[in-house]
């Protein structure tokens, strides 16, 4: 019976690695080309974080398996992940074998929802650079109805991942190589907070595949030899049933000598019930960003050998409810709950700033990403076909996608010309019917109506008006700095984010038998 063989050209794996496999089996294979070495690309492969910048951003996943035991690609390394499929949760277990180094590495599934599954990873050369080559072949359960009946569309999920992980990949690789150009080095050392939020965990990410170290601030015990570096927010009360504040802490010998300081936690603003903030959320809002920052700044002037920057998250909540004004970063400070907690939040940064060290406050607005924020909100809605119009429609909306975002992170601590607030946004900001308009036509599926403001303030009390207010923010210190955005039209943002690119628009050669 024919066996299926990987190996470099004259050398095969041992067969006896592998199960026998009949030629009945289908097989999927998508090649792109990309603009590093095989080298590099393998290299890229093996650092942490590779499986989070590969995994498609529509899917809720989570890793089980702990990264820093994995084992990386080598033969014998297991990974454990979940993905959902409502209402459940599928567990993924695979091995890792066929290893070979700066070549190919394979993952076969030891626990999951195939009958079987080998993934053959590939780094070749060419001309000009690299191929990527994905060599997948699977098995569905219960052959040969399953085929017949779910067998197209796997194949059409699998063109789908493959097109946003190639591409995903070819961008990866392409910005790392730009940075190395703007003055980023590969030894540059950052420390992060919030990196188990969406933004956090994407730029950290981006960073180590690119062979950057990164340290994470966590609360807690904290793992030196994991990259970890102790910090407490400290402030008011952080939580419904505490009392009592706490006092800021940060571990000042771990954060000498980091580089850039990236600070991006805070208590999430979203409502936890219907009704709105209650006085704890509120709180706990204010304290997160405010007491949190100060005593990252105060940190960073004590110290001997503080950062080159400090970049700060901060939002367009700055400049309050402002109808068609067109708001630059000199546009003043708004009024209500979130331009106050805003105006302080940049407020704190102060002791930094007063030390010397660089200080930039990202006014960051509506990201876009399904993995959190207004988009993920407004998802299930609208794949059920139920979308709604918020408010009159007419209300601006400033907003930005995720790779953006990283981007702008990336090149605020690449620039040192710039400092103070930036106006995190796409200089395409859009109407709030136009979104729902967008997001509706992109997923293919109908729009219901408009959601009046009066029945959102009856379910969200205050935060309904936060909801609608109108924010026309526009990105001028980027635009003058030369920032280049990658996904500047909004539709484009949204079909690249929920994996609507299509395989010729990701240079992708797919071959199915």
């Amino acid at each position: 019976m024919p066996q299926f063989c990987a190996g470099s050209a004259g050398r095969n794996l041992r067969l006896h690695q592998y199960p026998p496999m009949t030629l009945t089996m289908p097989r999927f294979v998508a090649r792109s080309q990309m603009p590093v070495s095989a080298a590099e690309l393998f290299a890229w492969h093996e650092r942490p974080g590779a499986f989070q910048r590969l995994a498609p951003p529509w899917e809720t996943l989570r890793i089980l398996s702990d990264p820093h035991d994995a084992g990386g690609l080598r033969d014998g390394a297991h990974l454990i992940f979940q993905i959902r499929k409502w209402p459940a949760w599928i567990t993924w277990e695979a091995r890792h074998l066929g290893f070979e180094p700066g070549v190919r590495f394979i993952d076969e599934q030891v626990r999951g929802p195939m009958a079987f599954w080998r993934h053959t990873h590939s780094c070749l050369p060419a001309p000009g650079g690299s191929m990527m080559e994905d060599s997948l072949d699977y098995r569905l359960p219960a052959q040969p109805l399953s085929g017949i009946v779910a067998g197209h569309f796997l194949r059409s999920q699998l063109e789908r991942m493959f097109a946003y992980r190639h591409a995903r990949l070819r961008a990866d690789l392409a910005l790392h190589r730009h940075l190395l150009g703007a003055g980023l080095q590969a030894t540059t050392r950052w420390a992060i907070s919030g990196t188990s939020g969406v933004i956090g965990s994407a730029l950290a990410s981006f960073l180590t595949t690119g062979g950057q170290r990164v340290d994470r601030l966590v609360r807690g015990r904290a793992r030196a030899d994991r990259g970890e570096i102790f910090w407490q927010p400290g402030g008011a009360a952080t939580s419904e049933s505490s009392s009592e504040g706490s006092k800021g802490q940060v571990d000042h010998a771990a954060l000498e000598g980091c580089d850039v300081v990236v600070h991006l936690a805070g208590e999430p603003v979203l409502p936890r019930t219907l009704g709105g903030w209650s006085k704890g959320q509120r709180e706990a809002i204010r304290a997160s960003r405010v007491e949190g920052t100060r005593t990252i700044a105060r940190a960073i002037a004590g110290l001997a050998r503080p950062p080159r920057v400090l970049i700060c998250a901060s939002g367009i909540g700055f400049y309050g409810n402002r109808g068609d004004e067109e708001l630059a970063e000199d546009a003043t400070v708004g009024s209500g709950f979130l331009a106050e907690v805003s105006r302080d939040w940049e407020a704190a940064c102060e002791p930094a700033r007063q030390s010397g060290v660089r200080v930039v406050n990202l006014r960051i607005g509506a990201v876009m990403t399904p993995r959190g924020g207004a988009l993920a909100s407004f998802l299930p809605t609208f794949r059920l076909g139920m979308g709604v119009v918020i408010g009159t429609g007419r209300q601006w909306m400033s907003w930005i996608g995720l790779d953006d975002l990283i981007g702008v992170i990336l090149h605020a601590a690449a620039t040192p010309a710039l400092s103070g607030p930036i106006n995190a946004v796409s200089p395409a900001p859009v109407r709030a019917g136009e979104f729902a308009r967008t997001l509706a036509h992109v997923l293919d599926r109908p729009l219901m109506m408009s959601l009046p403001t009066f029945v959102l303030r009856a379910m969200m009390g205050e935060v309904a008006d936060a909801a609608v207010w109108s924010c026309r923010a526009v990105p001028d210190r980027l635009r003058t700095s030369g920032f280049r955005f990658a996904h500047a039209n909004l539709e484009k943002a949204l079909r690249w984010e929920l994996g609507m690119i299509t395989p010729e628009e990701a240079g992708l050669k797919i071959l199915h038998a």
